[in-house]
């Protein structure tokens, strides 16, 4: 399929305009003055709940009003955040963290040890690094409203990074009334004791986020602002999410101060947007986004994995990966396996199942003979997200052409996220497979890599299934160094190519395009504090 049909079919005729040298007039107001920022996230959160979802706009939106009790800097050492320090004793098994002073949640209650514990509670349910996590808490409990104590079956030394991880289902602390919703249910107010509230009054649902400087907020006296570590002082009074799935759009109200900062600008409009003298065009995260095709092993026909070694054997990355990014190598890199590029854990072993010759017809043939009877595929899509988008159109084309009976259903983000969850057979509002991508940081290793955990029911939308790489991932936490690790890793993604819990489609990296008033940007990811207007 060629990127020009790629696009077309996923960005609307908008963006032909913006290709050209005039770009369409957007229907925005004017920024109001210095203290309002103005920003065009990737997708509209549209589960408000940060706990419900992986999406990564929902995690970034939770990062505005939500803390958490540590926190990564940009070289992804964890800091205390939220705590004021902590001991460890009794060889590792009791850990006890005091809350530092003038924590204040946005309605005015001060943050307790209680509301800690049912947090982090409620978190772990929906976490893989919390489950397992978890697995070794004796207790965990509030001797008193500044402490928090952890009593351990066995010590482990990554609780600090588990509590501070800047991946999918981030452990945010709120309020104990808030913490003890059902886990599958959203909360019904969005309060914590980040730097912003939520104005609930303001939200426009698919078109607009409005969040406001918290007054309350006590930001670390220590430290150098650092992607999620040191202090976090907010230096604008209002924060504007403005949802504009139109690139085009989105690209002119950039260029013309309409909105400050728009997250992921598409490739085909960088040229035009580093031209504008006006504007920085900027990478961020040096680590870059993990393209993923997830199967639903609950339902035929991926519950069988001889059909998803099959579809893997199909697959090339270099196709995805040029959707998204074009022909500029320096914006991807395919001959990506199971752990992201640049950490201990990224290895060759099985690559051959990704890098050798792609055989269509044999692959086609392979899915026949492991007992495909032509049951309905239901790919689920996004019409509003085009990174994913674009990998979805190419997922398509693929599975036409290993002879699947393709259901390719197109929706809005939010509409896909509440669908992701459906457990149901396809018929029944359920799906078959998705395209999404993972922060590449959360596949550095196992402990935030959710999409390779093999915990069935409690493992993360699509439910993948293996106890041999549950196996594997424990050994990796109760590894002696970092060599011990690294072998673990060539085991894992080795069975990974027998389970394909899922398919990895490549690495690209997502530059920001923001204009040259704002100062203060942080690394990793987008971020509201330390940012201000010059």
């Amino acid at each position: 399929m060629r990127r020009r049909d790629l696009l077309r079919s996923t960005l609307g005729a908008g963006l032909g305009a913006a290709l050209g040298s005039t770009f369409p007039m957007p229907r925005l107001a004017r920024a109001q003055g210095a203290r309002v920022l103005r920003f065009v996230p990737q997708a509209d959160a549209a589960i408000l709940d940060p706990m419900i979802t992986t999406g990564l706009v929902n995690r970034n939106h939770g990062f505005l009003i939500w803390d958490t009790l540590y926190g990564v800097d940009e070289k992804f050492q964890v800091q205390p955040q939220m705590v004021a320090g902590h001991t460890v004793e009794n060889d590792g098994k009791l850990w006890t963290m005091t809350l530092r002073d003038g924590l204040k949640f946005h309605d005015g209650e001060p943050v307790r040890g209680r509301d800690v514990v049912a947090s982090l509670k409620r978190w772990a349910s929906r976490d893989a690094f919390g489950n397992s996590l978890f697995t070794l808490v004796d207790e965990l409990s509030a001797p008193d409203d500044k402490t928090v104590r952890w009593r351990l079956k066995s010590p482990f030394p990554m609780l600090p990074e588990s509590l501070g991880k800047v991946g999918a289902i981030v452990a945010f602390i709120m309020p104990e009334r808030l913490a003890q919703t059902d886990s599958v249910t959203p909360v019904k107010e969005l309060i914590g004791s980040g730097p912003f509230k939520f104005q609930a009054d303001q939200h426009v649902p698919g078109a607009r986020l409005v969040y406001t400087r918290f007054d309350g907020y006590v930001p670390r006296s220590q430290g150098t602002p650092s992607q999620l570590a040191g202090p976090k002082i907010a230096n604008f009074d209002r924060v504007e999410w403005q949802v504009i799935p139109d690139p085009a759009t989105a690209a002119a109200a950039l260029q013309q101060g309409e909105i400050d900062w728009w997250d992921q600008p598409i490739v085909d409009l960088l040229p035009t947007l580093k031209a504008n003298k006006m504007l920085n065009v900027e990478l961020l995260d040096p680590i870059g986004n993990v393209g993923v095709l997830r199967f639903n092993h609950t339902q035929p026909p991926f519950d069988n994995p001889a059909i998803r070694r099959a579809v893997l054997s199909a697959i090339s990355q270099k196709d995805f990966m040029s959707a998204i990014a074009g022909e500029d190598t320096n914006l991807w890199r395919d001959k990506v396996g199971y752990f992201a590029p640049g950490g201990n854990m990224a290895n060759d072993a099985g690559m051959d199942a990704l890098t050798g010759p792609r055989d269509i017809t044999a692959a086609a043939k392979a899915i026949k003979d492991a007992g495909y009877k032509g049951e309905k595929v239901v790919l689920i899509a996004p019409g509003d997200f085009p990174v994913i988008g674009q990998m979805s159109e190419v997922t398509a084309d693929l599975f036409r052409k290993l002879g699947f009976n393709l259901d390719y259903a197109v929706m809005d983000w939010g509409s896909m996220l509440r669908r992701m969850a459906n457990r149901e057979t396809p018929d029944k509002g359920g799906y078959s497979a998705f395209c999404t991508y993972s922060a590449g940081v959360t596949q550095l290793n196992p402990s935030a890599h959710n999409f390779i955990r093999g915990s069935g029911d409690k493992a993360t939308f699509g439910w993948a299934k293996s106890e041999r790489l549950e196996q594997l991932r424990d050994a990796w936490f109760a590894a002696p160094d970092a060599a011990a690790q690294a072998s673990i890793g060539v085991e894992m993604q080795k069975q990974c190519f027998i389970d394909v819990p899922y398919v990895p489609l490549g690495v690209f990296y997502q530059p920001t395009a923001y204009r040259k008033n704002l100062t203060g940007m942080l690394k990793g990811l987008p971020l509201f504090w330390n940012v201000r207007r010059a």
